[in-house]
């Protein structure tokens, strides 16, 4: 199955149902369930803003389904989405993709080293 690293708090966000597009300055192909990992390094401003003191890091944290990709063609565009993707105030690329996420659940953390991009986990 492929996994996906996500800073906290937005793995987290994601796998809470709260974040249902995911930022990222690359396409993909990729349609379908993945795992969403959460990465070693955390975020600590974001976390700080949204209420979190502490969260599962470096662990496979829950699993969502990519059902399409949307590129954005203007910062309106963009912020028009903001309840939806939680980027960090400020933040806009010209490259950005959102990655449109549903299902989302959380299960109980695994540890695992994340990686770029897609990866498979075995």
């Amino acid at each position: 199955m492929k996994a996906l690293s996500l800073k906290q708090p937005w793995a987290e966000l994601v796998v809470s149902g709260r974040k249902t597009i995911e930022l990222r300055n690359w396409e993909t192909r990729f349609r379908g369930e993945f795992l969403v990992h959460a990465s070693k390094n955390p975020n600590k401003k974001a976390m700080e803003l949204l209420g979190y003191k502490e969260l599962p890091l470096g662990s496979i944290v829950g699993k969502a389904t990519l059902v399409d990709v949307k590129h954005y063609k203007n910062m309106d565009e963009f912020n028009s989405d903001a309840n939806k993707h939680f980027a960090t105030p400020g933040w806009y690329d010209d490259k950005a993709k959102g990655f449109i996420l549903k299902n989302a659940s959380r299960l109980e953390p695994k540890p695992l080293k994340g990686k770029l991009n897609f990866f498979e986990v075995g």
